[in-house]
């Protein structure tokens, strides 16, 4: 009985919903704006934190970087820097991989030659938007990065000073989109380097293509790119966790002696661990989503308060209608459940168009970030 009850007030209502149609599209939109925004902005914060922290995370586990500045530096009002920190010379490199010894631990150094290289292969070019990076053989075990054809840069092309090179997994769509780079050569401001591997695809973060760059030992990038005051990065990786914090600050005490720091005096270089980047960027990404909660929650209760209005004009305008079913013998209790049946109904509806529309943004909000 219960069950037939229900079904019939289903039917009453969706012959209300056919019989003012206008009114329950507006309706049906206004519901699905509020759950639009819930969902296609929470959407967009997931997708913008997996981005970032999928970016991040490349730096490879269990790794610390010592660079030129922190992740995060103070500015002045002005907007420039309170302290300028000097580069990360080739010496204090050199002098930083004679003394390090931590155990358990091995240390890779890497500088970026330039931002615009143009790279040739037979009657081909790239534009000139390909980032060259000098490495020892470390850098990529320490990255995180993987080669998807080929092999890694090793141990003796860092000590002969080899003209070989990896190249990123855009190359496949410009320069070798028909042939295997493996074993063909590449020019760069008129050097020769021969192809020995392919990175794996990474994808771009907010403009930063991670798939066009080339990277070639570090003593022949030197010798490409002779700029004043390089910039070089140091990066150790641990291969035991537990022995993060102890490696760090003897890489720490070590780059001060380097340095000549004394002990008063604070660093003049920054370290950077791979889990406090994704952790602050989580942090910052936390803040986003408890924002875009707020938003949504006012933007669900506006459409909630829609809903009810147009409901209330919906029971004022159908005033003879209900007199004629109390007429009849109809229970209160019964008018009242077709009136919440038909208001489940439409926001069903609407709870449908939004959660679409919400995914929708999300999926489209991704594609930009990537």
């Amino acid at each position: 009985m219960m069950l037939k009850l229900f079904r019939e007030n289903v039917r009453i209502a969706l012959d209300s919903i056919k019989s003012q149609l206008l009114r329950t599209i507006l309706t049906i939109v206004i519901i699905g704006i509020g759950i639009w925004a819930l969902v296609g902005i929470l959407s967009a914060v997931t997708a913008l934190e997996n981005t970032i922290s999928g970016s991040f995370a490349s730096m490879g586990s269990n790794t610390f970087n010592i660079q030129r500045y922190e992740f995060t530096v103070q500015r002045g009002g002005s907007g420039e820097r309170k302290i300028i920190n000097p580069v990360i010379s080739y010496n204090n490199i050199r002098e930083f991989i004679d003394r390090y010894d931590y155990p358990y631990t091995q240390t890779s150094v890497s500088f970026l030659g330039t931002r615009s290289a143009e790279v040739k292969y037979d009657n081909e070019k790239t534009d000139p938007e390909v980032q060259v990076f000098g490495v020892n053989e470390h850098y990529l075990e320490n990255t995180g990065t993987k080669v998807e054809m080929g092999r890694e840069l090793n141990f003796f092309d860092i000590q002969n000073n080899n003209k070989v090179c990896v190249i990123g997994s855009d190359f496949l769509k410009n320069l070798f989109e028909t042939t295997n780079p493996i074993g063909k050569t590449i020019s760069i401001r008129g050097a020769k380097f021969k192809v020995v591997g392919v990175l794996e695809e990474k994808g771009s973060t907010f403009g930063n293509n991670q798939d066009l760059k080339v990277l070639i030992p570090i003593q022949v990038a030197r010798g490409i790119f002779t700029q004043p005051n390089i910039n070089y990065t140091i990066s150790i990786k641990v291969d035991k966790k537990e022995l993060m914090q102890e490696a760090e600050d003897a890489a720490i005490v070590t780059f001060r002696n380097i340095r000549r720091l004394s002990p008063v005096e604070d660093n003049n270089f920054g370290i950077e661990r791979s889990d406090d980047l994704i952790n602050r960027i989580a942090s910052i990404t936390g803040v986003l989503e408890t924002a875009a909660w707020i938003i949504s929650v006012i933007t669900i209760l506006g459409s909630s308060i829609a809903l009810m209005n147009i409901m209330l004009v919906s029971v004022t305008d159908r005033t003879r209608e209900i007199g004629v079913r109390k007429a009849m013998g109809a229970k209160r209790s019964t008018i009242s459940t077709q009136f919440f049946i038909e208001t489940i109904v439409i926001g069903q509806f609407g709870c449908i168009l939004g959660i679409l529309l919400g995914i929708l943004t999300g999926f489209i909000f991704a594609k930009v970030v990537d």
